[in-house]
């Protein structure tokens, strides 16, 4: 007899059972069709979204604090850390400069604002203040001392990844600097450690569903399909410079790796779309720092140059931000000239590196912005309250997107970057790097032994 072949919803099963792609799309649609048919239950489900961002910052912390000490200690070469880092900024500057140019070329263009004729005697800036909680953005020096620890712990307890990776140099440059004689156990109980973070890593994301349902239950809810209608053209605009700016970023990547920004976003697809379900970027910072380094990057690389991208690297943010400042604008009738549109991009690369972390950043970059100018009503902001939850994909896709470029370009320029692994792991192979075994356990299964990667191992 020939064998039997599994008929369609057994295999529609299985694929929802070991496939975390197969089940975030469906909890997305699900939570599509909740937010439209009953909103005032969607609202309720914010939660499940919630608990799931707590338990990932949870662990982002001391999971950075892992790589990074292992990294450098394994590299065995603290200047080679420095060169990663200052190139690192060197990249993040001119990418973000790149994308706020773009995205005030793109706004010239199209003048998403004109026509609107918005009368700003109508508009309120105490709707702006609560968006942001009264809060403002950190001034360069308050922003450079708030990079410094006060304490150890304090560091971890607050969740702040500059202060995290500062902490981790440290420890990692006093490793070196020991060796491994002096304090014999201290680096396999980090690498332990590490492991611990990983497999926590697969629990959590088993709950990654759940929290997208609930997620984007609530953005239908709360907002509906109806904004989407009376902001169609900055909408349009904001995602089509979005999509040029990440065709540049391929090209980039291209040229300066050889490898495939389409074939990395096969790669990772379970996570880019579990951060457009989420609206988060950090909610899949664990596992995208584990498939970089699967892909063949250098754990230093990786541990430094991702999470310091969180906060200087925001290219979604910068675009969005252009494109806005010109928005409402051109919403209230003024016409901002050559040299006060070049005030935005300077005051807008200062604003945007303080943005990571704080509630209603993007508010209060725009507020900083409009009053540098002074051209601008400040109650003018109040006009993307309302599509700037629908901005959320377009930022989440690009500011991820150029922080894995920007992972991999420097670590190509550092000597990091395993080439030949990476195009094996980028085009599907299943050779399995040195010290790491290949399982068949389903994506949302972290299992400890795929974190056993040779730090040291570079083209």
């Amino acid at each position: 007899m020939p064998p039997s072949v599994p008929s369609v919803p057994r295999r529609v099963a299985h694929t929802l059972r070991t496939s975390l792609f197969a089940q975030v799309l469906v909890a997305l649609v699900l939570g599509m069709a909740v937010g439209k048919l009953w909103p005032d239950v969607a609202t309720d489900l914010q939660p499940l979204g919630d608990g799931f961002t707590r338990l990932i910052k949870t662990i982002i912390s001391p999971l950075v604090f892992c790589v990074v000490v292992v990294g450098i200690a394994k590299a065995g070469d603290l200047k080679a850390f420095g060169r990663i880092g200052l190139k690192a900024l060197l990249w993040f500057e001119v990418a973000s400069t790149l994308a706020l140019i773009i995205g005030l070329l793109a706004a010239n263009v199209v003048q998403p604002g004109s026509g609107m004729h918005v009368d700003p005697a109508t508009l309120s800036a105490k709707a702006v203040d609560e968006k942001t909680g009264g809060g403002s953005l950190p001034s360069t020096t308050e922003f450079v001392l708030n990079a410094l620890p006060t304490s150890f712990i304090g560091a971890f307890a607050e969740n702040s990844l500059l202060q995290v990776l500062v902490l981790a140099c440290l420890v990692g440059a006093a490793l070196l600097h020991l060796g491994h004689t002096k304090v014999p156990q201290v680096l396999p109980a980090v690498e332990q450690a590490q492991e611990i973070i990983f497999a926590i890593v697969g629990f959590v994301m088993r709950l990654a569903p759940i929290a997208v349902f609930g997620a984007m239950a609530v953005l239908i809810g709360q907002y509906g399909l109806g904004v989407i209608e009376t902001y169609a053209k900055l909408i349009v605009l904001c995602y089509a410079a979005a999509a040029l700016f990440v065709v540049l970023l391929a090209v980039a990547l291209r040229m300066v790796t050889g490898l495939s920004l389409w074939k990395f976003l096969r790669y990772i697809r379970e996570e880019m779309l579990l951060a457009l379900g989420t609206a988060s970027t950090e909610s899949v910072m664990p596992r995208v720092m584990q498939k970089l380094r699967k892909a063949g990057a250098r754990d230093d690389a990786v541990g430094l140059v991702l999470p310091t991208g969180y906060s200087f690297n925001l290219d979604g943010a910068s675009l969005y931000l252009s494109i806005g400042t010109l928005f409402i604008a051109q919403a209230v009738g003024v016409d901002l000239s050559v040299g006060q549109q070049i005030t935005v991009v300077l005051v807008l690369m200062l604003t945007s590196k303080g943005m990571a972390g704080i509630p209603g950043s993007a508010f209060l970059a725009l507020s900083a912005t409009a009053s540098s100018l002074g051209a601008i009503p400040a109650g003018a902001v109040a006009l993307l309250l309302g599509v700037d939850r629908i901005m959320d994909s377009m930022r989440v896709v690009t500011n991820l997107l150029g922080n894995c470029v920007a992972v991999f370009a420097v670590s190509r320029w550092e000597g990091a970057l395993d080439i030949e692994r990476a195009k094996e792991v980028l085009d599907g192979g299943s050779k399995a790097p040195k010290g790491a075994e290949e399982t068949a356990a389903p994506e949302a299964e972290v299992p400890a032994q795929a974190t056993k990667e040779p730090a040291t191992e570079a083209s």
